[in-house]
């Protein structure tokens, strides 16, 4: 009974004001650090110590220390508060996951499909629309929260937020049918001078990206009479024998290893192919971004994810 008149007398801003003169060793710096007038800052602790009836700094003109009763009230209260904000920020961000519509433009992806319908499985008050599209323009963009694409090497500036989703080490591949009728690369720049399948859209096409020893991004443009924009094309294209094509390893170990296809060393690896989803750098995000991400990469580096 006590402890609930305790409560009921005090206010929760004296005691964060407190925590915070205690943490600056100043009311000025507390002040400002709350943005509230000094005046209000020493209220706030003479308020609190009325009501606790003791003192809790003693002043001097040179500097403030806690007493023996702040100290102990101090390192009581501190967990609890800490634990009181994380409550609340689960239950606002709890709140605020599930509601909502999402916009969102992605390519047209299997394995992307899976992860976007099991997060809408999971928050049913989501409401998802959804746009596919490889390459979009810079005015097509505005009015998605996430925009999810491919990329090798550097990307460009913007003012998105870009976050890496997954990535996957890649090869260049050819076809043996290539092979007996075309020179074999041993330097990027031997591709100069071979047929290639490049993207037209994702990725700019050409140049092909690769990596120095010190994981410097190397371009070096290549002839292409085969552009696509699916990965599943390219690799078809490739074992038919209509180019040298840059594709994640995992994606064709099996025609590797059965031999439609072969991975050809040069002298630098290509760069690794890379899903990121990007948003706007807005100071405040509503929660549904974030969450709609970390679920996209928890669901691509789980064992239910592989590159199609």
């Amino acid at each position: 009974m006590g402890l609930t008149n305790m409560l009921e007398k005090i206010d929760q801003q004296w005691l964060k004001t407190f925590h915070c003169v205690y943490e600056n060793n100043s009311f000025k710096k507390a002040a400002e650090f709350l943005s509230l007038p000094t005046s209000n800052v020493s209220r706030h602790v003479a308020l609190l110590e009325e009501q606790l009836d003791t003192r809790l700094f003693d002043r001097t003109t040179r500097r403030i220390a806690a007493t023996e009763a702040g100290e102990h009230l101090y390192m009581r209260t501190q967990p609890l508060l800490d634990k009181l904000n994380d409550a609340l920020e689960e239950v606002t961000q709890h709140s605020r996951q599930i509601m909502g519509q999402l916009n969102v433009l992605m390519p047209d992806s299997p394995e992307l499909a899976q992860a976007v319908v099991s997060f809408c499985a999971q928050h049913p008050s989501i409401s998802l629309c959804c746009d596919t599209n490889i390459s979009p323009k810079e005015d097509f963009v505005d009015g998605f929260d996430v925009i999810l694409s491919f990329h090798r090497g550097r990307l460009e500036d913007n003012n998105w937020i870009a976050k890496e989703i997954k990535r996957w080490p890649s090869t260049v591949v050819a076809s043996p049918k290539l092979l007996q009728n075309s020179s074999r690369p041993f330097q990027i720049t031997d591709l100069k001078h071979l047929p290639c399948i490049t993207s037209f859209t994702a990725l700019n096409g050409t140049p092909w990206v690769f990596k120095n020893q010190s994981g410097e991004p190397i371009t070096q443009r290549v002839p292409s009479t085969f552009k696509v924009n699916s990965g599943l094309l390219a690799k078809s294209g490739a074992i038919a024998g209509l180019g040298f094509a840059i594709l994640p390893t995992e994606f064709c170990q099996g025609e590797i290893g059965i031999g439609e296809l072969e991975s050809i060393e040069l002298e630098y690896p290509p760069e690794d192919l890379v899903l990121y989803a990007f948003y706007a750098s807005r100071k405040h995000v509503a929660k549904k971004v974030p969450i709609f991400i970390n679920h996209l990469q928890q669901y691509a580096n789980s064992d239910k994810s592989s590159e199609d």
